[in-house]
């Protein structure tokens, strides 16, 4: 390539001078709004959390400026309260009846205004947006209020909250107060966002009842690198905690004239099931959704107990079931199964009718012949990514018939597969039949989302469980019966005490185990109780009434979906009368934000409903794209810039391409950019020798502690067999097993288990799957994490270096190597904690390792012995992969095995 000649460096040396004032133009008022104080604070009452977000905002423009705030909230939360404060005059959020905002409303769309304040962002949370014009040099305080009741689920309550300020604050400071009176049994905090760096500004305290998380980062703290996007600080930040239970009949906590009762025992063993999968093969299933269906069924069949029964049928046009009827869960029937389920292909239509009534018609053959065991539980799962297509294809009548079949004797569980299906056809399939319906969203972890909903559902504890409290002790009590109780959930009751209630409430929960009847009884002291709630400054007082109030609504909503239409006005009325008495935005309710005169006179913020094919109310704020001189308009997403004279691309259109794909390009990174280009413009080519092979980096680099050789190299060239055991510590509580294929040279996968925490990694080249109490999780490399868990922590960096750390453990360390020799990398550091029982095809190099003296002809070679086993090792040179690519020269002695 020849280098530019004077006038188009001239021309390019214009241009960028040009987009240089474009950009200053563009950081300016991008921090002309300036959030000077971002508070999130938190406070969570025996499993209820109220959460206030407040920013405080200042306008430093000699214009008048939009300021936004957004906010993510929980899907599950509803918002009780958004106010302004603009020039000390405060502009609140009004909850109204639906009906009666929906004139606002509309008046605000015809006038072309964005009156939609929330829409569903993501699988489990909910965005709110408002905008306002705010004059010169004036502040604005934004505060939003939500609730919502912790649901334990596999094991643990989550609390997620959502830190995105897009900018440096000067004061950022989150507090998180958690108070439950059974005792805080475990705490663990997770964070997407999180550096080490970071973690200094994260302080957790806790005693017995109590914790205390606080996050406050300094600005230098949250500062990302120069030439980067402002702020670190991006993300989720995530609360997980349980509390002290016993085989007993919960408990019950009493606030304001309230009471809650909490029932999830201990110690039950599980009660055999019996389960039909009903699986979607039709058309829509083809490629990654069925690949995925099968993974996530191959799993699911290898977790069923021997006591359990199952079958399987697979539907398209036509239904067709694997075994003719139940078949015990033993190794050769799953491994059958699994064969099976490995083999199903995606064609045709869609026949959920044919399909359900034939796995109820295989539950009552088997019933009436007694070919179950004795009070075993059984569930049908259906799986489907679209609605009906062939024979029934009236969603009422498939509900109808499904219901009739099933009788109120078997519990149905529906997963929608994607945004295909009407997920409101699913919902109502499902609470008509004891069960409930999950999405299950399209994502590279879609198998683990179905893995993780059969968790869920596959350790019944319980059935027929109901709870009965003295008629002249409570009223309004929410829904006290329930067909099935699973380990790692919970059970909720709420109620009001009476006026004249006697001073101890006592409880009766009854419910069914296999072969008897179980009762649990249970008193509480109304004064203590009270009493209790009344020392905490920091809790939410009164919140038990308001506990009481959302779970009704939630139960009402949920029951106005399985009624008839004659029941459904009266629920629907009381659940309205609930929301606004306590000003809940909810499906039947709206909220009108009002704001100064002469900006937009009011928006409306409502619920969103998770309904399948949701359009939601809402206007993306819009931005004018900047422009160059000559009417060159900037544009992103990777389109061509046009030359205004003849219509095609100009020569600079690679350089705007890079220069727009930043997030937020600033004027630091400007010379960086235009360097690179003009580097890469300016650079003349001339015939070069081949360059040499690369040094490759080896499968292992081990520290061996103690040794005069503080490094040994080892490369894998045969193997017993696919599956290594790498490393094994009894006494550290530690396991690495891996898989590796001979003919690829490389891992493909890892495998990381902990005993305590229990605690299980399973790593491929492109993922990452953390597993903790049957609760999977999935990253991606180069993702984020820093997750603090009791006697454990585990990061990733964004240079994919995942690594698990103790005070008193060996550091184990994994990375998706992408250099020389690419693959699965394993990092041990602080090896000298390994304990005398190491094994493991690593493991015996930190047990009596001894070293020969160097080669007498060749002092790059010399002999290594340990535990009977003799190698020779050789001084190479190597590639350090231990902080990522591209990786150092290393100097080592080398190994195969």
């Amino acid at each position: 390539m020849k280098p530019p000649g004077p006038a188009r460096v001239g021309a390019i040396v214009l241009v960028l001078l040009s987009l240089l004032a474009v950009l200053q133009t563009t950081c300016a008022q991008k921090n002309a709004i300036d959030i000077y104080s971002l508070t999130v604070d938190s406070r969570v009452s025996s499993r209820f959390a109220h959460t206030v977000i407040t920013s405080r905002v200042v306008n430093r423009a000699d214009s008048i400026q939009e300021a936004t705030f957004q906010m993510e909230l929980p899907k599950k939360a509803f918002i009780t309260n958004f106010s302004m404060i603009i020039d000390g005059v405060t502009y609140p959020g009004n909850i109204k009846q639906k009906d009666a905002a929906q004139q606002q409303y509309s008046a605000a769309v015809a006038r072309g205004e964005s009156a939609g304040l929330v829409k569903a962002t993501g699988r489990k949370m909910e965005q709110f947006q408002v905008s306002v014009s705010v004059a010169p040099a004036a502040k604005v305080t934004f505060e939003l209020v939500y609730e919502e009741l912790l649901m334990r689920r596999l094991g643990v309550y989550e609390l997620l909250l959502k830190v995105q300020p897009q900018q440096l604050v000067k004061h950022l400071q989150m507090d998180i107060h958690i108070f439950e009176p059974q005792g805080i049994s475990f705490l663990e905090t997770e964070s997407t966002f999180m550096t080490n760096e970071l973690a200094d500004a994260l302080t957790v305290s806790q005693n017995q009842t109590k914790a205390h998380i606080r996050f406050k980062p300094t600005l230098s703290q949250q500062q990302k690198p120069a030439g980067q996007q402002d702020t670190v600080v991006d993300g989720d930040f995530i609360i997980r905690y349980d509390v002290n239970r016993t085989l007993s009949g919960g408990s019950i906590q009493i606030e304001n004239g309230y009471f809650v009762h909490y029932f999830a025992p201990e110690g039950l063993s599980t009660i055999p099931k019996n389960v039909i999968f009903v699986i979607d093969t039709s058309g829509s299933m083809m490629g990654k959704k069925i690949q995925q269906t099968r993974e996530a069924l191959i799993k699911i069949l290898e977790d069923l107990r021997p006591e359990d029964h199952f079958n399987l049928i697979s539907f398209s046009s036509e239904a067709s079931q694997w075994k003719p009827l139940l078949v015990p869960a033993s190794t050769q029937n799953v491994e059958e199964a699994k064969k099976y389920a490995n083999s199903i292909q995606a064609r045709g239509g869609t026949n959920i009718n044919n399909a359900m009534l034939m796995a109820v018609q295989l539950l009552d053959t088997a019933t009436r012949e007694e070919q179950l065991p004795l009070g075993s539980v059984s569930l049908l799962l259906l799986l489907t990514d679209g609605d009906p297509t062939v024979g029934e294809t009236n969603p009422k009548k498939i509900q109808k018939n499904v219901k009739e079949a099933i009788g109120g004797q078997y519990s149905l569980f529906c997963l929608g597969f994607g945004f295909d299906v009407s997920y409101a056809f699913l919902e109502k399939l499902a609470l008509d039949n004891g069960g409930l319906a999950r999405r299950i969203y399209e994502d590279s972890d879609s198998a683990l989302q179905l893995q993780d909903f059969y968790q869920e559902v596959a350790n019944p504890l319980l059935t027929t469980v109901s709870f009965e409290y003295p008629g002249n002790a409570v009223e309004e009590v929410t829904q006290d019966n329930f067909p099935l109780f699973f380990k790692g959930s919970e059970m909720v009751v709420a109620g009001k005490l009476r006026a004249q209630s006697p001073d101890v409430l006592s409880a009766t929960v009854s419910g069914q185990l296999p072969t008897e009847n179980i009762t649990f009884q249970m008193e509480s002291q109304v004064a203590k109780q009270e009493e209790e709630f009344q020392k905490p400054k920091y809790i939410f007082h009164g919140f038990m009434e308001r506990l009481w109030a959302y779970l009704t609504i939630h139960q009402l909503l949920e029951r106005m979906v399985s009624t008839s239409d004659a029941e459904k006005q009266a629920l629907e009325t009381q659940a309205l009368g609930l929301s606004l008495n306590y000003s809940f935005v909810t499906p039947l309710t709206s909220m009108v934000v009002t704001k100064p005169e002469g900006q937009e006179q009011s928006q409306v913020a409502e619920k969103p409903v998770e309904n399948g094919r949701t359009v939601f109310r809402h206007r993306a704020m819009g931005h004018k794209r900047p422009r160059l001189p000559g009417g060159v308009a900037l544009h992103d997403g990777g389109h061509d810039v046009p030359n205004r004279k003849s219509g095609r691309s100009g020569p600079l259109i690679p350089f705007y391409e890079k220069l727009m794909s930043e997030r937020n390009p600033d004027v630091g990174l400007l010379s960086g950019i235009v360097g690179d280009y003009l580097d890469e413009t300016m650079e003349e080519t001339s015939p070069t020798a081949p360059p040499p092979a690369p040094i490759q980096a080896p499968t292992f680099i081990l520290p061996l502690p103690g040794q005069s050789v503080d490094q040994l190299c080892v490369d894998i060239k045969s193997t017993p067999g696919p599956l290594l055991l790498l490393l094994s510590d009894p006494d550290q509580g530690l396991e690495v097993t891996g898989e590796y294929k001979m003919e690829k040279a490389q891992f493909s996968w890892i495998e990381v288990t902990f005993k305590n925490p229990q605690l299980q990694v399973h790593v491929s080249p492109e993922h990452v799957v953390v597993t903790r109490d049957r609760r999977s999780s999935q990253y991606k490399w180069k993702e984020t994490l820093f997750m603090v868990m009791p006697g454990l922590k585990m990061t990733m960096d964004k240079a994919g270096l995942l690594l698990f750390s103790s005070p008193d453990r060996v550091t184990i360390g994994l990375l998706s190597w992408d250099g020389p020799g690419q693959g699965l990398r394993l990092l041990l550091r602080d090896t000298d904690r390994f304990s005398s029982h190491v094994g493991g095809l690593l493991g015996r190099f930190y047990q009596g390792v001894a070293w020969g003296p160097p080669d007498a002809t060749d002092d790059s070679k010399r002999t290594l012995w340990t535990r009977g086993f003799e190698f020779n090792a050789t001084r190479k040179l190597k590639l350090d992969y231990q902080e990522g690519t591209p990786g150092t020269e290393l100097s080592c002695w080398s190994i195969e095995l």
